[in-house]
């Protein structure tokens, strides 16, 4: 393989440490001083950066441990956009561990280099890429197509070609899983299922494969199989949020919230800088009835945006029915300050007073709210309760 490296290239470096993102970009005007090179200090930022346009992206060099999202949540957004998922995207870790292989391939990161390594390194890491950019293998072609097809909603024909690219890459579990995806939508569980196994059976690090294999289990009612599909692929890969909040959720299912819980605070501790995935957590873990890490997932999200009175009304509704209705209020009552007739809240409130033996506050808020809305059950339930 040779390739001339051109003497035009958008590049965007992703780090949140400064010295390494200049330690990179040094190393790049090594190699082509006219290459154009733009910066971002996290994910989140990249992706809007390259959302919004606002400087073109031939090639991503990304770090894949950063808060607020990581380079494989930012790559699997480059993946999953028409408009970026060609871009080449060479992930820079600290190790190959297996957890990070795993997630890289999922997300069909192209390479990884491990740190340090010095500029030559980069430059044929670089080379490589845009060489197999240029000229795609037939599998790669192929793959290609299937995912436009399915796309398109043209599953059979995907699924014809699928069946050609099992056959082009007998050494990959990725023909296999896609086969076995393609039949899944086509509601066809049986066919799915062995595509799936035969995918696993050939790459035990197939963390995709393991996760549909436990979708599949649980659409059949099968939750003991399906637990287990997931606590393979959590195995492999524990950082992927909506994996974990499917196997938590199924753990609940089946009783087994001390599992649940476990499952939800090792997802909580990968993603504890982004605020969005926190409070979706938190929320799953509130409806799960699994108040006391709803409750610290809250707080910990108010702490990363303080400005948010709704996660206050949260925070004080999971503290209430952990039991915790004195510690509920001041986060109840700030909610309030911002939407005065709530009813919501005004119950939540009178509910925390009721608790903490205060009939004449609980009472105040009871009336309130029936003046707002005279046929309120819980409000004269309240009622009903303090004058007993």
């Amino acid at each position: 393989m040779h390739t001339e490296l051109p003497e035009t290239l958008h590049i965007l470096i992703v780090d949140d440490m400064k010295p390494m993102r200049q330690s990179l970009r040094a190393m790049l005007k090594l190699i082509r001083p006219t290459w154009r090179i733009v910066e971002a200090p996290d994910g989140r930022e990249a992706w809007r950066m390259i959302e919004r346009g606002e400087a073109p992206v031939d090639f991503i060099v990304s770090d894949w441990n950063m808060p607020h999202l990581s380079g494989t949540e930012l790559l699997h957004r480059v993946r999953s956009n028409r408009a970026t998922r060609h871009i080449p995207f060479l992930m820079i870790t600290a190790e190959a561990n297996k957890e990070i292989v795993a997630e890289a391939a999922e997300n069909d990161v192209d390479a990884y280099l491990t740190k340090p390594f010095v500029t030559a390194t980069l430059e044929k890491k670089i080379a490589e890429l845009l060489y197999n950019a240029a000229h795609p293998s037939p599998l790669a072609r192929l793959l290609q197509r299937i995912e436009e097809l399915e796309e398109a909603g043209q599953i059979d024909e995907a699924v014809k070609l699928a069946e050609q690219a099992v056959a082009l890459g007998k050494r990959s579990s990725r023909p296999y899983r896609i086969l076995g995806r393609l039949h899944l939508k086509r509601g066809d569980r049986a066919t799915a299922r062995k595509w799936l196994e035969k995918a696993v059976a050939m790459n035990q690090l197939d963390v995709a494969s393991f996760h549909l294999l436990g979708r599949i289990a649980t659409d059949e009612g099968n939750l003991d199989a399906a637990i287990g599909y997931f606590a393979r692929a959590m195995d492999i890969n524990p950082r992927h949020a909506d994996r974990a909040i499917e196997f938590a959720s199924l753990l609940a299912r089946k009783k087994e919230h001390r599992r649940a819980e476990k499952v939800f605070r090792l997802v909580l501790r990968a993603h504890q800088h982004d605020p969005d995935r926190c409070q979706e957590i938190a929320q799953h873990c509130f409806d799960l009835g699994l108040f006391d890490l709803a409750a610290k997932a809250y707080e910990h999200t108010l702490r990363l945006d303080p400005s948010r009175s709704d996660l206050a009304k949260q925070l004080g509704m999971a503290l209430r029915r952990k039991g915790q209705p004195r510690e509920a209020l001041p986060h109840l009552e700030r909610a309030l300050a911002e939407d005065a007739d709530n009813i919501d809240l005004l119950l939540e409130i009178a509910h925390c007073h009721l608790a903490c033996r205060k009939p004449i506050p609980a009472e105040r808020y009871a009336v309130k709210v029936i003046r707002l809305d005279p046929n309120n059950a819980e409000a004269r339930k309240i009622l009903d309760a303090i004058d007993q």
